[in-house]
């Protein structure tokens, strides 16, 4: 599974005309032409091919011409597994400092959403200014 990443496919371009265009470089596996959830292409997508050296191949058409418009050819890389970075929440800078004196929850419990106040707080002093 050898993926190439393709972008500023026309709109009016149909899997099979991807395929017959990269037919040349080697086996086609499968062609993916992303669309939005109202079933519009997005203008990009991907090829499939069953050998590494289609690739290698396909590359050369950088630039080519499908639809009087200009393909840009791209290797897709793809993901190693068991390399996933861990990546930490960041601060919500919005979200400013917890009040003094608020309990705050131990990091291992989930919170409601990102971003959020604590959940755990003290109940509110009555005051008669406020």
């Amino acid at each position: 599974m050898f993926l190439l990443h393709l972008l500023q496919v026309d709109y009016s371009c149909t899997p099979e005309e991807v395929q017959q265009h990269f037919q040349s470089c080697g086996t086609v596996n499968r062609v993916t032409i992303r669309t939005d959830k109202y079933g519009q292409p997005k203008g990009y997508a991907y090829v499939e091919f069953l050998e590494t050296e289609a690739v290698q191949e396909a590359l050369q058409l950088n630039e080519s011409e499908l639809h009087g418009r200009q393909l840009k050819v791209t290797a897709k890389r793809t993901n190693v597994p068991g390399m996933k970075q861990f990546r930490p929440r960041r601060a919500n800078p919005y979200a400013g400092f917890p009040p003094r004196g608020a309990f705050v929850a131990p990091y291992f419990y989930p919170a409601y959403g990102y971003g959020k106040i604590p959940r755990f707080r003290m109940p509110a002093r009555y005051s008669p200014y406020n």
